[in-house]
């Protein structure tokens, strides 16, 4: 976490178990980006700092009141994501999907009378850009399906649905360096896995694309 937060303000969400995932990588490469915009960096790595993404009786929903005050761990997270102005998630693609631990913090943290449920949404105004990285090669078919789904689950359902009326949903393909494809028959096939200097510029790229898909968000490009 990052507690010098003057000006604007974008919080950095990692959601990996491992330090030295790509997924952890590409989280930096983002906040170097950011922070080259002139942004504030709030790094929330959720694995790093411990954060439980099983849901609790302290943080469930209580429909009958949507001031409830919830758990100490909660509402840090709540502050933080007030404080910013920008939010990137940055996570593997599970499943068509968010990781369990990126996922719990949605359900524990984005809880109702704070992320939903008023007439004035509380994070209106705030822009949002969520970056997955899949195995599936960008030219595979299944590779468009696999982003509308996602499109429709994060952009549509979780930013819109909370007020967040700027957001996007930008995927880095093959990311573990290996084609895969699966052809509209349901066949997969995966390819020779990169090594030396090809592995080096594949993954290169990769950062060049992480960098470029905030660019464009932030329309500095």
């Amino acid at each position: 976490m990052n507690t010098d937060l003057t000006g604007p303000t974008a919080l950095v969400v990692v959601a990996h178990h491992r330090a030295d995932s790509l997924t952890a990588h590409i989280g930096d490469v983002v906040a170097a980006r950011l922070k080259e915009a002139g942004y504030a960096i709030d790094l929330l790595d959720l694995h790093a700092e411990g954060f439980d993404p099983r849901m609790t009786v302290a943080d469930q929903p209580d429909w009958d009141d949507r001031d409830k005050v919830y758990s100490p761990e909660v509402r840090a997270h709540m502050e933080r994501i007030l404080a910013a102005d920008v939010i990137v998630p940055v996570f593997p693609v599970y499943w068509n999907s968010v990781p369990a631990l990126l996922k719990g913090w949605i359900d524990r943290v984005w809880n109702y009378g704070f992320a939903y449920g008023r007439s004035k949404p509380r994070l209106a105004g705030k822009r949002m850009l969520w970056l997955g990285l899949a195995g599936a090669a960008e030219g595979d078919e299944y590779a468009a399906w696999m982003h509308d789904n996602l499109d429709r689950v994060l952009r549509e359902g979780i930013s819109f649905y909370t007020g967040i009326t700027e957001s996007e949903v930008a995927v880095l393909h093959d990311a573990e360096g290996e084609p895969q494809i699966v052809d509209a028959d349901g066949n997969f096939t995966k390819g020779e896995a990169l090594s030396g200097e090809a592995r080096a510029a594949h993954y290169a790229a990769m950062d060049r694309t992480a960098a470029a898909h905030v660019e464009r968000f932030l329309k500095l490009a």
